[in-house]
């Protein structure tokens, strides 16, 4: 009985030395927020007139006209327009200079017709926003002071998944709040129609409204990233913060001061996952990024980049997936040289393409397509083609003996593929389809549970469209 007791205490007393490691392992913050704090500020934007935005969301819409209707039967005049209300929004920021610039979000700040700053001290001033960029969620703003306490600048190029990471900043208006955990993941593609340029650093420390803005601190104390957006369904923090790099984010003030707005970089391709692909193109993995679209005149179009070609890098960084490329790109200095390893006919080659400057207004191009009549059908594919005639054919921009235009979709498997009658086939499994014949040709080989590789052009863009024949075919 005693020799079972001495054992169980000999195992309490390994448990706890075991906790006590761990508790001792265990990082201290107070050094990074006690010397870091001071520079973390409080930001309002306070926007007058109608309001398109609510207070502290990235992004978020002013309440739906059918509520707005509502609110003005019962608390206004029947036919009279909205009134005019002011709205602030709540941020963070942080000083980069102690000549009072402040780095904090464009969703912050944006439409804002006075921003007022409060440092930890409890002073306050009114900032103005030198310049701002809405793609990088960037935003760079001045004070009229002197002698402010600054942040030091990191490098996020070296931060790894598993590293710990703190923030400081004022979810729900509360100054100086401390939070802290672990990074999850870096360039993190969110697949963000408006930020596709952005790699962000994914984490689990809790962010909240009102700390977008605000720097995220590696263990030395330098800031790595800047707090911008959350992944919830309830509107509050679930687990998964995103932080844009802060090489980027200086990157965007070096550009601010120095002429004003943010060029991007821009290769000349449109690009889509390879998954789909890889036996069709015999890629030993689904690494790399397909170019669906070369942009004619482009940097890509003049080294000689062709749709099918797969990016495996770019400047020596590995581009595993489509949505790797787009910030690698336009972080590059426009009419630098680029290094763009590519894989073409399974051979790995580099290419050298000049790059250009990514346009700062989109113009949208469109391009008519009539349905045409019934021709040849391609059964196993549930696709019904026929040639196109040399006057449409110049019409739509296509050269002579270019592609086969989709007359009817008569399978589930093209439809679910999202193909329609009037989308122009330019090639099958990386062969050319001039004509409806050459286009049987190119699908004569594809048998049941095949998957037939097809670049389609609709309007003005051109995408690979992975098309699976049924097994019972």
């Amino acid at each position: 009985m005693a020799s079972w007791q001495a054992r169980a205490l000999i195992g309490g007393a390994l448990v706890v030395a075991n906790v006590g490691a761990q508790a001792q392992a265990l990082p201290d913050f107070t050094g990074i927020v006690e010397k870091n704090a001071p520079a973390v500020v409080h930001v309002e934007a306070r926007t007058s007139g109608q309001a398109t935005k609510k207070p502290g969301g990235r992004g978020a819409q002013d309440m739906p006209d059918d509520q707005d209707e509502l609110l003005r039967r019962f608390f206004g005049m029947p036919g009279m327009p909205a009134q005019p209300r002011e709205q602030t929004a709540l941020g963070s920021g942080f000083i980069i200079s102690a000549d009072g610039y402040i780095l904090t979000n464009d969703h912050v700040v944006d439409d804002a017709d006075e921003v007022k700053i409060r440092l930890q001290d409890r002073r306050t001033f009114t900032a103005k926003v030198v310049g701002k960029d809405p793609q990088y969620d960037i935003a760079l703003l001045k004070v009229d002071a002197s002698a402010l306490p600054t942040v030091t600048i990191g490098d996020s190029r070296s931060v790894k998944r598993g590293q710990w990471a703190v923030a400081i900043g004022s979810p729900f208006g509360l100054d100086a709040t401390v939070t802290h955990g672990i990074i999850s993941a870096v360039g993190r593609n969110l697949g963000s129609g408006d930020q596709p340029y952005t790699s962000f650093i994914q984490t689990d420390v809790p962010i909240n409204r009102g700390n977008s803005g605000g720097p995220l601190f590696n263990l030395q104390g330098q800031v790595i990233g800047v707090n911008s957006q959350i992944y919830s369904t309830s509107g509050g923090y679930q687990g998964l913060s995103f932080s844009i790099p802060i090489d980027v984010a200086m990157n965007v003030v070096q550009q601010i001061k120095e002429k004003g707005f943010v060029s991007r970089g821009m290769l000349g391709v449109t690009v889509q996952p390879v998954d789909q692909f890889v036996k069709n193109l015999n890629l030993p993995d689904a690494n790399g990024a397909l170019v669906a679209q070369v942009t004619p005149g482009s940097g890509a179009d003049k080294a000689g980049l062709k749709q099918g070609d797969v990016i495996l890098g770019f400047n020596g960084m590995p581009v595993t997936q489509s949505a790797d490329l787009p910030p690698l790109v336009g972080i590059t200095k426009p009419g630098s040289m680029a290094k763009v390893e590519i894989l073409r006919d399974g051979k790995r080659q580099t290419v050298d393409v000049k790059v250009g400057e990514l346009p700062r207004d989109k113009n949208a191009l469109a391009a008519a397509t009539g349905a045409p009549a019934e021709g040849a059908s391609a059964a196993a594919l549930g696709l019904a083609v026929q040639d196109i005639d040399a006057q449409t054919r110049s019409e739509l921009g296509l050269k002579a003996g270019e592609g086969v235009v989709v007359s009817r979709v008569t399978g589930p498997v093209a439809a679910s593929a999202g193909l329609q009658a009037g989308d122009i086939v330019l090639m099958v499994n990386q062969k050319r389809t001039g004509s409806a014949a050459a286009f049987r040709e190119a699908v004569k080989g594809v048998k049941a549970g095949d998957t037939a590789m097809l670049l389609v052009r609709r309007d003005d863009a051109t995408r690979f469209v992975g098309i699976t024949v049924p097994s019972d075919k």
